[in-house]
């Protein structure tokens, strides 16, 4: 049987003078981008995952360790990281408008709801850079024993966490930490933390009102509270003090925790960084004109492909470390 050769309408649809799906060729490349790094998050917060599958019992409660809110005193749950959610998700609906003036070539509109994006961006960027510090600059602080296990401190009376600061006693010992311009450095030695192990355990033995909890969870969901005597014993197996968060030590529980905090939502704040500069460029080109000039805002449209994408990203990250 003899091969035919096809003609016409075939010819001008596979002859590579269209473009696949009607897209231009930068349209398809960021489509190509953002497949790309869409891989690259699921392989993150699938290694997540398993990590946390694994430590189950021994992981921190996303309600016990994001309570703060800028400028506020007090137990605020969730409440800030919802408000940089939204935050985002608003400005990835200044961003649809933004397009969408573009397509109407609405110079102006263009310019505002670009100019929102930014703002939006920026916002979720400095809160993201606000909650970093604060997670590592820690809350109550709490003892690691030689296992690496977390106690956290619990006031037995109202039952909530008890900072470092409300028991542990000041011991007339030296603790100054060298310092380079000294000539001196000890490698081993990490930062200084507010009370010695001295410090606390001593003022732990002489507060019979405070409590020990393990990093454990009980079969209610909560961490394990031991009684006085209990607590009496369990501080015996403390090694150093631990506040706040970094990658050796988290003084809300499990260290994995904390070193999959900071890599993948520190990788997904890169990203909107990055958008946030992008966004900014285009926002000048509109004004200049540029995009008038070209008879086309399709710029605008491919970094809107970017920005969308970014939004989406968060909102997984969002599900996976404070919800889930």
């Amino acid at each position: 049987m003899d091969a035919t050769v096809s003609t016409g309408t075939e010819d001008s649809v596979w002859g590579g003078g269209n473009k696949p799906l009607g897209a231009s060729y930068g349209k398809m490349m960021m489509w190509f981008f953002i497949m790309s790094d869409a891989l690259t998050f699921s392989g993150f917060l699938v290694a997540y995952g398993f990590s946390r599958f694994k430590f189950i019992e021994l992981w921190p409660i996303a309600d016990e360790v994001f309570t703060h809110v800028p400028f506020f005193h007090g137990n605020y749950p969730m409440y800030y990281v919802a408000f940089m959610t939204f935050i985002l998700i608003m400005s990835s609906v200044t961003m649809v408008l933004a397009v969408d003036a573009g397509h109407k070539m609405k110079q102006k509109s263009v310019i505002f709801y670009m100019f929102l994006t930014i703002i939006g961006g920026a916002i979720f960027v400095g809160s993201q850079a606000w909650e970093w510090a604060t997670f590592i600059k820690g809350d109550y602080g709490a003892v690691e024993t030689n296992s690496g296990r977390i106690l956290q401190f619990v006031n037995a009376e109202t039952g909530e966490r008890a900072a470092l600061a409300d028991f542990s006693k000041t011991l007339p010992e030296e603790r100054v930490k060298h310092q380079a311009s000294e000539g001196i450095w000890f490698e081993s030695e990490g930062y200084k933390t507010s009370y010695s192990l001295n410090e606390v355990v001593e003022g732990f033995k002489a507060t019979p009102n405070i409590l020990i909890r393990t990093e454990q969870l009980n079969e209610e969901g909560e961490k394990t509270l031991l009684d006085r005597k209990e607590s009496l014993a369990k501080i015996l197996e403390a090694n150093q003090v631990v506040e706040g968060a970094n990658l050796v030590h988290n003084e809300y529980g499990h260290r994995l925790f904390a070193d999959f905090f900071f890599f993948i939502t520190g990788f997904h704040g890169f990203h909107v960084f990055s958008g946030v500069m992008i966004n900014i460029i285009i926002f000048f080109n509109v004004i200049l004109g540029t995009y008038e000039r070209r008879g086309h805002y399709e710029m605008v449209e491919k970094v809107g492909l970017y920005w969308h994408f970014v939004d989406l990203v968060w909102v997984f990250v969002f599900t996976f470390f404070y919800l889930v």
